[in-house]
């Protein structure tokens, strides 16, 4: 007996693959560990026999050969990183530890004064402060728009027509869902990151630029310089400078311990179940956390505890000071 040619065309095949088509996929939770990941499985692919898949790769902004534009950009924002720590260890070794040993603003001004023949030179400045900061943001931005866009092109960008036509409803109740999670996951170590170059803009702009602008010159620039600043304005100062510290060791930490491969993913809590892993994670969540506290702690130790209280300045430095303490005020 024939089968009948209408038994060829079951319409409830169809309404099961548009329910398919239209399902919502999960964003990627973490991008940096995916990346890195992928990275880690082309560095390795050499010795396997199947290739990697073309578009898979491609999808993830990386090429053929695995060197696409976030993975320039990653490197970019990693080494530019490593170039400011060394600037910050000498900054924070002038700011806190050695006025934290003298107690002294007057003895440790000398050791300042020195470390600046270092990174306040015409050449070394830039390289060591000014362009590792600026190509640490940028990246972070283009590294984060270009996920943006291949998310929107995993997620909008493969709907067949014919089937979002029969499917209006489920479509639009699925749209406005899906553009809610084009954004990558915003995690704390992005968070601070943009607070913490806020705080760092402003910082520069009070103890390097102002001066250039007022005096035009900042070489009498340093600890007492700050310390006349809390003398002047005590409450703002000090809210100022805990919330610069906070955010620049919490940055530098975490970012550290990430680029280090010690830190937790940013959502471990949700997407670890098993118990050794979650135990080994909450370690390591603890760890990261009490060494950034401890940054700080010592930070303000000896930024907060010796040099804001050091007092204002007198003679003809405190003119100065004032000069360009009030040209801010304007």
């Amino acid at each position: 007996m024939a089968p009948d040619p209408a038994s060829l065309h079951h319409t409830e095949s169809q309404e099961t693959l548009a329910s398919l088509v239209q399902l919502d996929p999960s964003p990627i939770d973490s991008p940096e560990q995916e990346l890195s990941q992928l990275e880690n499985s082309i560095e390795s692919s050499s010795s396997t026999t199947i290739p990697p898949s073309r578009s898979t790769t491609s999808s993830l902004g990386l090429g053929g050969s695995g060197r696409g534009p976030i993975f320039y950009l990653t490197r970019i924002q990693r080494y530019s990183s490593y170039t400011f720590t060394f600037f910050a260890g000498l900054h924070f070794t002038n700011t806190s530890l050695i006025p934290l040993i003298y107690r002294s603003v007057p003895y440790s001004e000398p050791f300042l004064l020195m470390t600046r023949e270092l990174y306040q030179t015409r050449l070394t400045e830039p390289l060591l402060v000014g362009l590792p900061v600026l190509a640490h943001v940028v990246s972070g931005l283009s590294i984060r728009l270009l996920r943006r866009n291949q998310n929107k092109k995993r997620y909008q960008g493969h709907a067949s027509p014919s089937l979002h036509d029969s499917k209006t409803s489920l479509s639009s109740s699925s749209t406005s869902h899906t553009s809610s999670r084009i954004w990558p996951v915003f995690s704390n170590i992005a968070a601070s990151g943009y607070v913490y170059a806020v705080l760092l803009t402003s910082h520069v702009a009070m103890n390097r630029v102002l001066p250039l602008v007022v005096d035009g010159d900042s070489s009498n620039i340093g600890l007492g310089f700050v310390s006349h600043g809390f003398a002047r304005h005590a409450s703002s100062a000090y809210v100022a400078y805990i919330l610069l510290l906070s955010a620049s060791a919490g940055h530098m930490v975490w970012g550290m311990a990430r680029w280090l491969d010690l830190a937790p993913p940013a959502n471990w809590k949700k997407i670890t179940f098993d118990k050794p892993t979650r135990s080994r994670r909450r370690r390591a969540w603890w760890a990261v956390n009490a060494t950034a506290a401890s940054l700080a702690a010592l930070w303000a130790a000896g930024g907060l505890g010796v040099v804001a209280r050091a007092g204002p300045a007198h003679g003809w430095l405190a003119t100065v000071y004032n000069g360009i303490y009030e040209f801010a005020g304007r």
